[in-house]
């Protein structure tokens, strides 16, 4: 048998050259007192080097401490700097650009002056006890009022420490007021000035928490109190309607928004609606009494210790208005709904534009004619047909929507029986006769033609025109008012027949 022949050549790898491997080290060598000695000496090299965690590695009798127990709390020291930078983070992430900030100081492992690798910027000074922005505090004089002898007395009076004392005291103030930041600076302020500033500051917090109180539970403008979001919020949820879209429209009684539209009591819903939400407390229309406390309809629930119940009164008018008159067939809203000082109707306009008002509508001069009779029809159709005034009635309270006047904002009309009908009347004449005849309507009438025309009078004219016209009006009135007094009826007849809300107002406030 053969014998082959075995080479000692050793194999070539296949990833390159391999590095020598490194001499092996006997057991007796590693434990040998040589060894020992040599680590030790390394170890004191060790801590002199600037780290923080040589103040840990030092110990009374250094010769005790092993390698394992300083690799041991070099690890530790590590582990614990990695857990406090992930807390920062944490911490900043929880609290963000809050005002008011949550601290995780408690639950760090090393305390931001004991980690002095720690840079002054990641330092949060409000969690420290040396914050460099805390005013120094004043100098406390005895009990007994006075400081030092002779002539070096100082008394608690002293104008320096009162004003140190003063400035002191503003940390004090309510966090809203903003004092300034005077580190470094010797601030003094006198008694007159403190005084001043304190009392400002006290009149600026009850007045901005009265002012808070009364915006939220207050209709201001382009913005809804709370129980009026409520309502509207029903309204979607119960399917009335789809989506409220916006403001369109505000005014000194009302803020309008436009909505889709939906069913109520499986009846369609027009699909473009307006919510006209009555102003509750912050409105400019103050003399709404004048308007609802004498119209018969509403004399016995007209209540003006209660604003609230005011709007819900002018609400309910508004809707009853708008009924009589769609049954005489003018041009105007529908009613969908009534809630509360909330009232749905049709949108007068297309694809979520409203329809222009009269005033800034641009017309031909033949459209501006036909215009001009649309409003005298429909005026004589409102105080004959309806036996309402509309007492409001001008350029900004009628649209233009296909070819055709529309008229809104009903809420303030009332009756001809109306203590002030006839006044209210001459005034919506005047308004309609100046705008017409401004934009140049020829066959626009004058002011107490119009007057006559629509109310079926025959006022004549005399040589002071409008004081002896508005006086024969006020005499009418006198008239008209004694005479419901004295019989208990009125002069003009009175339809009884329109229809209740849709929807009747809740009975609680």
């Amino acid at each position: 048998m053969d014998q082959t022949l075995v080479t000692t050549e050793p194999l070539k790898s296949p990833w390159g050259s391999v590095a020598p491997t490194p001499p092996s080290c006997s057991l007796n060598d590693v434990m040998s007192e040589q060894l020992a000695k040599q680590l030790d000496e390394e170890n004191k090299a060790f801590t002199t080097l600037n780290d923080p965690s040589a103040d840990l590695l030092l110990s009374e009798d250094s010769s005790e401490t092993t390698s394992d127990l300083m690799l041991a709390k070099m690890l530790q020291m590590q582990f614990d700097r990695e857990f406090d930078d992930q807390l920062r983070r944490e911490e900043k992430k929880f609290n963000g650009d809050s005002k008011v900030s949550i601290s995780f100081e408690n639950y760090r492992m090393v305390h931001p002056y004991e980690d002095s690798d720690s840079s002054e910027d990641e330092v949060d000074w409000q969690d420290t006890r040396h914050d460099p922005y805390r005013a120094e505090k004043p100098q406390t004089t005895p009990r007994r009022g006075f400081s030092g002898k002779g002539k070096n007395i100082t008394t608690k009076h002293d104008e320096v420490i009162c004003g140190r004392k003063n400035t002191a005291r503003m940390d004090n103030f309510a966090p809203e007021v903003h004092v300034g930041d005077g580190m470094g600076m010797d601030l003094k302020l006198s008694n007159q000035v403190f005084n001043s500033l304190k009392q400002h500051c006290y009149s600026e917090q009850r007045r901005s928490a009265r002012l808070h109180e009364k915006k939220e539970h207050s209709t201001a403008e382009q913005a809804v109190d709370p129980r009026t979001r409520l309502l509207m919020y029903k309204m979607v949820n119960a399917g009335v309607l789809e989506t409220i879209n916006g403001c369109i429209s505000t005014g000194k009684e009302s803020v309008v928004f436009h909505a889709n539209g939906g069913s109520l009591e499986e009846q369609p819903v027009p699909g473009e609606v307006v919510l006209k939400v009555y102003k509750t407390t912050l409105n400019e229309f103050k003399n709404r009494d004048r308007y609802i406390k004498d119209d018969y309809r509403f004399i016995d629930r007209f209540s003006k210790l209660n604003p609230r119940k005011v709007i819900k009164l002018w609400a309910e008018k508004e809707m009853h208005n708008l009924t009589r008159m769609k049954k005489a067939e003018i041009p105007c809203p529908e009613v969908v709904l009534l809630k509360k000082h909330i009232l749905v109707m049709s949108f007068i306009g297309k694809d979520h534009i409203p329809a222009p008002k009269l005033k800034d509508v641009v017309l031909s001069s033949e459209d501006m004619k036909t215009a001009f009779y649309q409003v005298l029809h429909v005026m004589q159709q409102l105080y004959q047909e309806c036996n309402l005034v509309h007492a409001d009635l001008s350029e900004y309270n009628m649209l233009w929507h296909e070819g055709k006047v529309w008229l809104i904002d009903v809420g303030q009309s009332v009756e001809p029986t109306h203590p002030h009908a006839l006044e209210f009347l001459f005034r919506d004449c005047r308004n309609v006769a100046t705008f017409f005849q401004k934009r140049g309507v020829s066959e626009a009438m004058s002011v107490y033609e119009l007057f006559n025309t629509v109310s079926g009078l025959n006022i004549p004219v005399g040589e002071e025109e409008e004081a002896e016209f508005i006086a024969e009006i006020v005499a009418l009135e006198k008239r008209n008012e004694d005479h419901v007094q004295r019989r208990g009826k009125k002069t003009f007849p009175v339809s009884s027949e329109d229809e209740d809300p849709p929807l009747q107002p809740d009975s609680d406030d």
